[in-house]
């Protein structure tokens, strides 16, 4: 009585507390690719507990079927031999699972890869994200801005982020957005995202960069449109120009605090040049390819007038 008692107060006690938890946030999703993950993972939880509740099932089961008796001490267990139906369907069913589980993966992987379903046909906000110890920098080309830890975005756009370091490999995450993406220094990386809530996410380096690692967040807020432009037109009006002695302080190890400039520092200090994952690279490619023409073509004329 004793036993079954303290298994309902645990029971209750872990009830009461899982309760008053607030969701996790890759399974609060405010944005597509966000959303196809959460979907992902909840599948992947759902045929997990499937699996794990067929296996509890089954020992308890075998424990009470097959358990301890007091038997003749002469007598000997008939010989069996292995079920062929027994032994398929344990290797087939976990063959099938991780089969189905890999497709589903591979697919997504695609979806989230490329620009959210639905703004195929919109023109991106482009953003460099470029991180230094332990802080984030934001770099709006378009508008000719540039934050310190913190982003604003509008709704309903998609977004892409090109990301790169100024120090160790950071991963750069928005749980609520989309899955995280490695930022490192001698390459851009491209995020394609979207918001489609309004309100306020958090946002951080999910890769372990030293010790100021866990303090390396930073703050998103989503807004219509038209709020993203008042924004752009305050910014412009208010902050002050960022400069290359001052950008070259910002990246100085240690944290920092919101900050917003004019400009930005891709001009003195531009991203690194290769792009991978981006559609930028065939463009690169054929002007690499027709200046390397146009130097062949003139090492040949000049060889002809030597």
């Amino acid at each position: 009585m004793k036993i079954k008692w303290l298994l309902f107060m645990m029971a209750f006690t872990i009830t009461t507390v899982l309760a008053g938890c607030e969701p996790l946030l890759v399974l609060d999703p405010k944005g597509p690719q966000a959303e196809r993950q959460a979907r992902d993972i909840l599948l992947s939880i759902g045929i997990m507990s499937v699996v794990i509740i067929v296996v509890f099932i089954l020992l308890i089961y075998m424990l009470v079927k097959y358990r301890a008796s007091k038997m003749p001490e002469d007598y000997e267990p008939p010989h069996i031999e292995g079920n062929p139906w027994v032994e398929a369907i344990c290797i087939g069913i976990p063959v099938l699972i991780v089969g189905y589980l890999s497709f589903v993966s591979v697919q997504s992987n695609y979806i989230v890869e490329s620009t959210p379903q639905g703004y195929e046909n919109q023109e991106p906000l482009v953003i460099y994200a470029s991180s230094s110890d332990w802080k984030w920098h934001f770099s709006y080309p378009e508008e000719d801005i540039e934050t310190v830890n913190y982003l604003y975005v509008p709704t309903d756009r998609p977004l892409e982020f090109r990301l790169y370091s100024y120090g160790p490999i950071t991963s750069f995450w928005i749980p609520q957005l989309g899955g995280q993406k490695y930022a490192m220094a001698d390459m851009i990386t491209t995020l394609h995202l979207a918001a489609e809530e309004q309100g306020e996410l958090m946002g951080r380096n999910a890769n372990f960069s030293g010790k100021g690692f866990a303090e390396n967040t930073f703050s998103v807020k989503a807004v219509p449109q038209k709020e993203y432009e008042e924004w752009v037109d305050e910014v412009k009006q208010t902050a002050k120009p960022i400069t290359e002695e001052k950008f070259e302080e910002l990246l100085e190890p240690g944290h920092l605090g919101q900050m917003t400039f004019t400009g930005t520092h891709l001009g003195f200090a531009p991203p690194p040049e290769h792009n991978h994952g981006s559609n930028d690279d065939s463009s690169e490619h054929e002007d690499h390819s027709e200046h390397d023409e146009h130097a062949e073509h003139d090492e040949h004329s000049d060889h002809e007038g030597h």
